[in-house]
């Protein structure tokens, strides 16, 4: 409350050869599609707001989340400073190839679903998935338990059902949402467009007071908004014990309020041991070149991407074929998909060290040669008059 405080009073400082306008428009055009984005988050059965409704409700996130790279662009320009335009060029640049890769890893869960969509204890028609998010949450809960029937495991585990959260199946993909989710909010190792080494403060080099915090808040609000879709699509949103078997209908209406009381719990405390781990990472990795930084995502991400689709549908049409269930079809996918994350770090730490190799090589290089050429003699010449 004191930084609030802080940064309302603090002075508005502009320098003197702005472009003023677009100097001044820019924080509000990088907060209004953070604001935005939180419209399709459903925080429990019964308690979201009005955008949940949306059917398209991913392809909504996706677009939010692509617009506040035009504040960041605004800023970079209308701050008439070479580290605040290099800055937002970066941010340009770096938010633009992590939106592919990010984009993709979701479509693994929508092909779930659509797998899913039709078949028992699964509503939807057969065949058709669904981009809405507070049915593809739904999708992530079966009709079958153990102990089923008996009053205190229905409790449990009405709605509650761990063992088939999406998450199990894609491990690869929230690790690649979550990495494109570091990038996309510049945060670190990916905070190049900030990188205060080189650039001061990148593209908020010139802003002060509540402009400022308003560049700050928009970058945890976007870490939040990233935390709550992989909550949603992955972890299972707000399912918890007890919330289905509370929000029930028949249920009084104490209870359906307590219902989406624990409903709202488990969403947040989900979403925010994410944000813990963006807080760790941060605070544990070094920041990434900038040229590893584009060969990561254009070479690694975007292939791994594009190889998880047409392998989640190569399997289920080998699968299919051979008339296996479709939990037979989730456990091998899940199984396969495990092996690909083992062999997706294993790959990164090649790729990391052989790029750190290449760096080093020139100075390395350099050393070597000045180390042999301290070991050879100094030649003496002998002038006339030593002579």
């Amino acid at each position: 409350m004191a930084d609030v405080g802080k940064l309302l009073l603090k002075e508005d400082i502009h320098a003197g050869q702005i472009d003023k306008s677009v100097f001044l428009l820019a924080p509000a055009v990088f907060m209004a599609p953070v604001i935005a984005a939180f419209a399709v988050i459903p925080f429990s059965p019964y308690v979201s707001l009005p955008g949940t409704a949306i059917a398209t409700g991913i392809i909504y996130y996706v677009a939010m989340s692509s617009i506040d790279v035009i504040g960041v662009i605004m800023a970079g320009w209308g701050s008439n400073n070479k580290y605040s335009l290099i800055g937002g060029l970066r941010s340009a640049a770096q938010m633009i190839s992590y939106e592919l890769p990010l984009v993709l890893s979701l479509v693994g869960v929508v092909m779930l679903t659509s797998v899913l969509a039709g078949t028992p204890g699964y509503s939807g028609n057969a065949g058709i998935g669904s981009i809405a998010i507070k049915e593809i949450i739904n999708f992530q809960s079966v009709s079958a338990w153990p102990g089923r029937g008996i009053p205190f495991w229905d409790f449990v585990f009405k709605g509650f059902t761990p063992w088939a959260w999406f998450f199990l199946v894609q491990p690869l993909m929230i690790i690649i949402y979550y990495i494109c989710g570091l990038a996309e909010t510049n945060r670190a190792p990916f905070d190049l467009p900030e990188a205060e080494s080189e650039l001061v403060a990148g593209y908020v080099t010139e802003y002060s007071g509540m402009r400022w915090a308003l560049f700050y808040l928009g970058e945890y609000g976007n870490m939040t908004i990233v935390a709550s879709i992989a909550t949603a699509l992955f972890l299972g949103g707000w399912s918890g014990p007890g919330v289905a078997f509370l929000t029930a209908p028949g249920m009084a209406l104490g209870w359906q309020i307590l219902g989406n009381i624990l409903g709202i719990i488990y969403f947040v405390s989900k979403a925010y041991l994410l944000c813990f781990v963006f807080i760790w990472v941060r605070s544990t990795l070094p920041r990434l070149r900038a040229d590893q930084l584009m060969q990561f995502a254009w070479l690694i991400l975007i292939p791994t991407t594009l190889g998880n689709v047409l392998f989640t549908a190569l399997v289920f049409l080998v699968l299919n074929g051979a008339g296996l269930p479709n939990w037979a079809f989730l456990i091998i996918l899940g199984v396969l998909n495990w092996l690909l994350l083992a062999g997706f770090i294993w790959v990164v730490s090649r790729a990391t060290a052989a790029t750190m190799r290449r760096a080093q090589a020139p100075a390395i290089r350099a050393s070597r040669a000045a180390a042999v050429a301290g070991q050879i003699p100094e030649r003496t010449t002998v002038t006339s008059s030593q002579r």
